[in-house]
């Protein structure tokens, strides 16, 4: 789903105390130095005295200035049913905690769990070959195979679609072309588009309708061109019902005169039916970086299934939970009460703990299985992907500093990853704001809260 730009001001809360009474100046320049070693809140940089104490939208350190409270923010009526957690990346602890250990609708955030998935499983070079077979007993018939890779494009050479350097269907024509030529086929009579791969339903019945039509997904099915996209240069672009035979029109379409009264029908490749050309997808690490930047949920869901057969399952739907669970203990991470349906966070059936995004984040920060593709490809506060538009206002002070993946549903907004605040640390967190009023207003709440644990950093407090 997309996501609307959004302003808030964000006004800083500051409380400072006096020294009364006057001293000496040997008393004061003590006093000074006594002051000075007590522990003071780093995240808040650099406080005005001349703040209102009663303003409001800001994380606000205590008297003390030993802790700093999101109160508040939390508060937000915007976040709805509000879960949320800050955890210490170095130390483990948890900082802040409402609601984490409960699982709930991840929405797009479910993208790093299939990146993860995707990266230990199948490796970050792994490729898509899509190919064409012809019938040894009838060159005149040919067999157009999927392999799982949405981004075959029917752009022309020199063109790109969303999928930056995508194999074209332009280069698998030019070599049924060449075959022909060799061969002396004048005419193909008949093209078999063969979309096996996958098994089980091609649309999960709970993903919203409106997102075929709308544009935001397309069905997966293993035969596909330019993620069935009407427009294969628009990331938002209405899907069809009918992707398979769209992908035999184009490649028909991309043949020429050889092909122009070829039959289309859908059918199975036969064993004995010989390849005559094939072309090979981007390596997954691109998939991925585009999948995390941009929410792209078809990668997602064919990353799902080509993590499903390559872990021994059918490809379906109801192959990803067990598939993913099994990997993701492999991890040493906790799945206890994990429900995965899809692999793009589509479903609000999904049900992951905020804290399991934490345990995660941890895992991807740290660098092993390839994870650093993952920390790489996250979406910048103010700068980046799905969050280049995003903490604006007071909430810009965060910019540069949280790195993270976004997330929508109906009545649901998430956003899990990491912050780097003034003070040094590394703080893992993920923010849900679901429940029935939550609207597109939420994603303002979450950026005020999330710039909150940007100021406080390892000040941060519970209440």
């Amino acid at each position: 789903m997309s996501e609307n730009n959004t302003r808030f001001a964000y006004i800083k809360e500051v409380i400072i105390g006096g020294l009364a009474g006057a001293v000496a100046v040997s008393l004061i320049i003590m006093a000074v130095g006594t002051q000075s070693a007590k522990p003071v809140n780093t995240a808040s940089q650099s406080p005005s005295p001349t703040q209102s104490a009663t303003a409001t939208g800001s994380a606000t350190p205590t008297a003390t200035a030993a802790v700093c409270s999101v109160k508040k923010l939390a508060a937000d009526p915007r976040l709805g049913n509000l879960q949320a957690i800050v955890v210490d990346n170095a130390t483990g602890k948890t900082l802040f905690d409402v609601g984490g250990e409960t699982g709930s609708s991840t929405a797009s955030t479910m993208k790093l769990i299939t990146a993860a998935v995707a990266l230990k499983v199948l490796g970050p070079n792994y490729r898509v070959s899509t190919k064409v077979y012809a019938d040894p007993a009838d060159s005149s018939h040919l067999y157009f195979v999927g392999a799982g890779d949405p981004t075959l494009s029917r752009t022309s050479i020199g063109k790109q679609s969303v999928y930056q350097n995508a194999p074209k269907l332009a280069d698998l024509a030019g070599l049924i072309n060449s075959w022909a030529a060799a061969k002396g086929v004048t005419s193909f009579s008949s093209i078999t588009l063969d979309s096996s791969l996958f098994a089980g339903p091609n649309y999960e019945t709970s993903w919203p309708s409106t997102e075929l039509t709308q544009g935001y997904v397309s069905q997966v099915t293993a035969l596909q061109v330019d993620g069935d996209r009407s427009s294969p240069a628009a990331e938002t672009s209405p899907r069809s019902t009918s992707p398979v035979m769209n992908a035999g029109v184009y490649l028909k379409g991309a043949i020429g005169r050889v092909a122009k009264h070829a039959s289309l029908v859908e059918g199975v490749r036969p064993a004995e039916t010989t390849v005559i050309a094939s072309v090979s997808s981007q390596p997954i690490s691109v998939w991925i970086t585009h999948m995390l930047q941009v929410s792209d949920n078809t990668e997602a869901e064919y990353l799902a299934r080509l993590v499903s057969l390559a872990s021994g399952g059918d490809g379906s739907f109801a192959s990803i939970d067990q598939t993913f669970q099994t990997v993701l203990t492999g991890l040493g991470l906790d799945t206890s009460g994990m429900v995965l349906i899809d692999g793009s966070g589509e479903s609000n059936r999904n049900q992951v703990t905020p804290k399991f995004f934490t345990d995660l984040m941890k895992l991807i920060l740290a660098g092993g299985n390839n994870f650093n593709y993952i920390s790489l490809a996250l979406p910048v506060a103010g700068q980046t992907g799905s969050l280049a538009t995003r903490f604006t206002g007071d909430n810009a002070v965060a910019d540069g500093n949280v790195f993270a993946k976004t997330g929508w549903i109906n009545h649901g907004y998430t956003l899990a990853g990491y912050i780097r605040p003034k003070d040094g640390s590394t703080l893992t967190f993920a923010v849900y704001a679901l429940g029935s009023t939550v609207d597109n207003s939420a994603k303002l709440a979450i950026d005020n809260l999330v710039t909150g644990f940007y100021r406080c950093g390892l000040n941060l407090s519970q209440n």
